[in-house]
């Protein structure tokens, strides 16, 4: 028998949020799009989402994209081929400031948050491995546990100056109660042998945290879902032009000429869909705010009837992909033991 969920579409000051309900057996899920950039950790902005999302019945929350510490957008960082600035690289030590350490305090708070509220949790976030940043999503489960992280591995143009690269063994897919829960995290998604990887390990439920609010990327979260015969999240952040620092180098004036401080800088456009490529619930271009849907699991076996990507309709004997999982370390040390001499063997004289 399949499980469904049911739809509201209620809407909240600053996220556009959307939730979906699960039956008892098979939880929800809910997307959360939240704005302020380079705003300190959001760990108490997340509570509240999380909370209303709860209160909803949601078992599955799912932030956007650098929700924690921000996304840049506009910045520069003072990069230019050949050119370095001084003011860069103070915005660069204050972007660094607002990162988080995984695991560390804020990632054993958000976990007791999802305990708190009884929900899955995918949190985006902006990850600091040394002096190096990382756009990462976090994962867990409803129990409190920090099920582990997913580094993005290719950043999109200007992030590659800023952010470094995932290798392959932060691409998870979680065997949970809800279904198999992963994430690709914006232009990831349009990179066909990651997304094979993730159909490679039976994702179910495909999250897609975003900086992308295009009408584009509509079209590419529906062959997603198609392609992959899984039910698509996709949060995408709603900003407006006062919800960021003021910067004489923001880029916003070149693509938005009225620079009010109600301007929309990021569109928003979460959205929700099926494994049979239906519209579930959203996208929302308009404002913040939170949408649910109701998911049939049954959908992903019936999707699977006629197209399965990495079974009955692959061709392993003429496509195949081999994805290396082993970390890569820019230094590794070992330690090397000397051997005691063995007084058993014979001398030379």
């Amino acid at each position: 028998m399949s499980k469904a969920l049911n739809a509201t579409t209620p809407v909240f000051p600053i996220s556009h949020l959307p939730s979906f309900e699960l039956p008892s057996s098979r939880p929800p899920l809910s997307i959360t799009i939240l704005p302020k950039l380079l705003s300190f950790r959001q760990n108490k902005k997340a509570e509240k989402f999380i909370a209303e999302a709860a209160s909803d019945g949601a078992q599955l929350v799912v932030f956007p994209e650098a929700f924690i510490a921000g996304y840049p957008r506009g910045y520069r960082f003072g990069i230019g081929v050949g050119v370095h600035n001084e003011a860069g690289r103070d915005c660069f030590r204050r972007y660094h400031a607002s990162a988080i350490v995984v695991p560390g305090p804020e990632v054993d708070k958000l976990a007791e948050i999802a305990r708190k509220y009884k929900v899955y949790l995918v949190m985006g976030a902006m990850e600091k491995d040394g002096y190096t940043l990382y756009c990462t999503a976090l994962f867990f489960s409803s129990e409190g546990r920090f099920l582990g992280k997913h580094r993005k591995v290719m950043p999109t143009s200007l992030e590659r100056c800023i952010w470094g690269f995932g290798d392959g063994s932060t691409i998870p897919v979680y065997d949970t109660p809800l279904g198999k829960l992963g994430a690709a995290i914006c232009w990831e998604n349009r990179m066909p042998l990651y997304r094979t990887s993730l159909y490679g390990k039976g994702i179910e439920l495909y999250c897609a945290p975003t900086a992308d609010g295009s009408k584009e990327w509509q079209s590419s979260m529906m062959h997603i879902a198609i392609e992959g015969g899984c039910f698509v999240l996709s949060a995408c952040q709603f900003c407006l032009r006062k919800d960021f620092p003021d910067h004489a180098d923001y880029l916003f004036t070149d693509w938005y000429p009225d620079q009010h401080q109600e301007a929309i800088v990021s569109q928003g456009g979460s959205v929700i869909i099926s494994p049979l490529g239906k519209i579930l619930a959203g996208p929302n271009f308009e404002s913040e705010g939170l949408i649910t849907a109701d998911l049939d699991l049954g959908d992903v076996a019936r999707a699977k009837l006629y197209f399965d990507v990495v079974g009955h309709y692959s061709r392993p004997e003429i496509f195949n992909l081999t994805v290396n999982e082993t970390p890569k370390k820019p230094v590794t040390f070992v330690s090397k033991s000397v051997k005691a001499e063995d007084d058993s063997e014979p001398q030379d004289k």
